[in-house]
């Protein structure tokens, strides 16, 4: 479960007090996510989402991560909100821990990624690029490529564990992704983490993304190719190009790929497997005996970045410009 630090009921009463919400009336910790403490709070009116941010979040990154959901929603996109307290802050302090009272999104995440979902995703994506190109906070993407050799030194000495061979081959890859990596892209903010579990849906009609806290400055396309590993590929490792397909039309409905773009997606897309099989793969290794916790298989991804160093033309993933 996602909460690390426990709040009593006097602290958060006294918290919720300073926010014009009304009394709190209930709360409960909340199971999804692994990086923050979050509480389902419930007010005189209405739900709202507390977070209590751990120690694996930077603090100086915080203006940065509630500057731009603050920024998205005014210019029309649906996500979580910052509320300011009573002495305008949105940022404030619970038990410790820096912590933000944020609206309720309405909407359910989908286990199973429909063609037609795709394609709403690929719209809220393009339309997040273009609100984000005038926010003025920068924040460099640590988990992009100039950060996936220190990952893989830090499994290195047990990742043949997981599989024989493994650090050879992800030495290799990481090597050629370093020599061929493109550098001219069109950059801007990134969610840089759009799973399925971070985009809700009401019915057949996306109602919104959560979960900034990777947000960053990078390449747009690279957003592309993480969504492409994430929401394209089927429980039994197939790629669906249909669901690909619709992801690049729903996005190019908005903002329209450029060619250097759509060259680059297959370098992007191994790339982008390459780094969550990475992070996995240090998790898979790095779990205290006895915890709570399934980490996520990395071989997943080592399946995925194969059939990304298959495709000789980005036309693999089902759209020609």
């Amino acid at each position: 479960m996602a909460v690390y630090t426990d709040v009593t009921d006097e602290e958060l009463s006294a918290f919720i007090a300073d926010y014009n919400i009304g009394a709190l009336l209930s709360f409960k910790g909340i199971a999804e996510g692994v990086e923050n403490s979050n509480y389902l709070v419930h007010t005189e009116q209405g739900n709202f989402i507390l977070t209590l941010y751990e120690k694996r979040v930077n603090p100086q990154d915080l203006p940065f991560f509630l500057g731009l959901m603050q920024h998205l929603a005014k210019g029309g996109l649906n996500c979580p909100t910052p509320l300011a307290n009573s002495h305008g802050n949105i940022l404030g302090e619970l038990a410790g821990r820096p912590a933000a009272v944020i609206s309720f999104l309405d909407g359910m995440w989908t286990r199973r990624p429909k063609q037609h979902h795709c394609f709403e995703l690929g719209k809220g994506m393009a339309q997040m690029h273009l609100l984000g190109a005038d926010f003025e906070l920068k924040r460099t993407n640590a988990l992009s490529i100039d950060g996936w050799g220190p990952l893989l030194e830090d499994s290195r000495s047990r990742g043949d564990e997981v599989k024989t061979g493994l650090i050879d081959e992800l030495d290799s890859e990481l090597h050629d992704l370093q020599d061929q990596w493109p550098d001219k892209l069109p950059q801007g903010i990134i969610h840089a983490d759009l799973f399925p579990d971070n985009v809700f849906f009401i019915g057949d009609k996306l109602s919104g993304l959560i979960d900034f806290y990777f947000a960053c400055n990078d390449s747009l396309a690279y957003d592309i190719a993480i969504c492409l590993n994430a929401w394209c590929f089927e429980s039994d490792g197939a790629f669906n190009v249909t669901k690909a397909k619709a992801l690049l039309n729903g996005y190019s409905s908005v903002r329209p790929l450029e060619e250097s773009e759509y060259d680059a997606l297959p370098l992007l897309c191994r790339g982008a497997a390459l780094r969550f099989l990475l992070t996995r793969l240090f998790d898979w290794l790095s779990v205290p005996e006895g915890a709570l916790v399934t980490p996520k298989d990395p071989l997943e991804y080592l399946h995925k970045l194969r059939f990304h160093r298959s495709v000789v033309s980005s036309s693999a993933y089902g759209l020609d410009i």
